[in-house]
């Protein structure tokens, strides 16, 4: 059985997600922990503005592809696919959206600690390689008392 095009839309977006998914984990996130608290503020500032539209475009796309899943009838797999979109957004609104605009503010270890823990949560558990991504996080959790 060949995939629908509602499907395919699906496994592309997913996929640019998770290669902007595995950029912020592996790149942004670790550059921001090294930021000195006194540049905190216009380095988180530059990163907000620069990633916004990146954001909306990727998040866009992955939700319109998840309603034309949705609306095509979706099979269980494919709703096990939606599930982890759906997690991945919901971290995103929930807790990484509010995390970044508190961190606008200035550099706070807890709050920074808690968007880590969320970014680890939207990137799913590649083995070996996701040790690697996440080794920067334990230094900032542990800082953080977390």
């Amino acid at each position: 059985m060949q995939p629908t095009l509602p499907v395919l839309s699906l496994l592309v977006a997913a996929a640019v997600h998770l290669g902007f998914q595995l950029v912020v984990t592996a790149v942004v996130y670790p550059a921001l922990v090294d930021v000195p608290d006194e540049q905190w503020r216009e380095h988180h500032d530059r990163h907000s503005r620069r990633i916004a539209p990146l954001v909306v475009v990727v998040y866009s796309v992955l939700v319109v592809s998840c309603a034309w899943v949705l609306w095509s009838g979706p099979t269980l797999l494919e709703w096990g696919a939606l599930a982890a979109c759906a997690a991945a957004f919901g971290l995103t609104a929930v807790v990484a959206a509010p995390a970044h605009s508190r961190l606008g503010a200035g550099r706070d270890p807890v709050v920074l600690a808690r968007l880590l823990r969320a970014d680890r949560l939207r990137l799913p558990p590649w083995p070996r390689a996701g040790r690697r991504l996440r080794t920067p996080y334990r230094q900032i959790t542990v800082s953080a008392g977390m």
